[in-house]
């Protein structure tokens, strides 16, 4: 064990806390409140924060959650603690998604050296070098979804690609053919530096005709003010990867949550971007039609395009004092 295996338990899980606000969400709306006890560490759901046109089931709300749960692990690993994970501890209590309750590492968690690279992780909506992204590297990340539970399915065959691409295309035309959906999409995009969630305009790519993209990226340019490059050319011919799980209800989504920041954290580390699609999963007929066509098991959740970018300007957080509650 190292030093930082001394850590007092209260600083311990107050990183851990810190760590768990840098999670990626979706339209970064961080839904989330923790609340830290004498050894716990716990993650609540915050309802009000739901997308109720895109994500009216909160599978997307519930997976973001999860990538704040699996950051949590890795703060307290690095920090020389294990932890026991509960996952919806209380019936009693459906916001309450997790409990971490810590004890000392005898030896320490692997997930911990993933530490170093939470606050670099980015979604990266720019342009990908066209280089591909090499089998050993895609192997590492296949086995940290599965170190979570999950399941990465790596699109290859060009039948599979045309699919995905179609079904992504139909997808964003739907959303964007219902004004509920745009309206939603224009109260999470802002140009006002000093909101502390939402998407900024300087971390997306001004919209127009140029993009040239066969697996669309979100148009978050809904006010004409976005900073990054009009062309993105997100190809389907890009490392296109599938997350998923074989079950498909409320826990199982929290553990995608888990296998998809484990995935976004050894992206980064391994020196690539990441890009996560989810229109084609939004949509009920489309998510149900890629599983069939692809002829999948799992239950997908996450579309990634991986790659290399230059890096992006980050996303802004809420403040830790409206999102963490201390009880001891």
């Amino acid at each position: 064990m190292t030093s930082q295996t001394h850590t007092r338990p209260a600083q311990a899980l107050r990183q851990a806390a810190i760590r768990a606000t840098l999670a990626p969400s979706v339209h970064n709306t961080q839904p989330w409140r923790f609340v830290i006890g004498h050894d716990t560490l716990e993650i609540h759901a915050t309802w009000t924060r739901k997308l109720r046109v895109l994500d009216p089931t909160g599978r997307q709300l519930i997976i973001s959650c999860g990538c704040a749960l699996f950051n949590a692990r890795v703060a307290l690993a690095a920090a020389g603690y294990d932890a026991s994970v509960e996952r919806y501890p209380d019936p009693a209590k459906p916001d309450l998604l997790a409990r971490l309750t810590l004890s000392e590492a005898v030896d320490r968690s692997p997930i911990g050296a993933l530490d170093a690279v939470v606050e670099l992780r980015q979604t990266n909506r720019r342009r990908f070098a066209a280089d591909p992204v090499p089998s050993d590297v895609v192997y590492s990340l296949v086995a940290a979804a599965e170190a979570e539970g999950g399941q990465l399915f790596e699109i290859t065959s060009q039948e599979h690609r045309l699919t995905t691409a179609r079904l992504s295309q139909q997808a964003d035309r739907d959303q964007n053919a219902n004004p509920a959906y745009r309206a939603e999409l224009r109260s999470w995009t802002t140009d006002d530096p000093r909101r502390r969630d939402g998407v900024p305009a300087l971390a997306v790519p001004h919209v127009d005709e140029g993009a040239h993209d066969d697996v669309p990226i979100r148009d978050f340019d809904t006010h004409g003010t976005g900073w990054l490059p009009v062309e993105t050319h997100s190809s389907m011919n890009q490392c296109l990867l599938l997350l998923g799980t074989l079950e498909d209800r409320p826990i199982a989504w929290l553990r995608a949550g888990e296998a998809l920041e484990h995935v976004l954290l050894e992206v980064t580390r391994q020196g690539y971007a990441a890009s996560p699609l989810t229109q084609v999963i939004e949509m009920p007929r489309t998510r149900a039609a890629l599983r069939d066509e692809l002829g999948l098991d799992l239950n997908p959740h996450v579309l990634l395009r991986i790659g290399r970018a230059p890096k992006t300007p980050a996303s802004r957080r809420r403040r830790l004092v409206d999102v963490l509650t201390e009880t001891d």
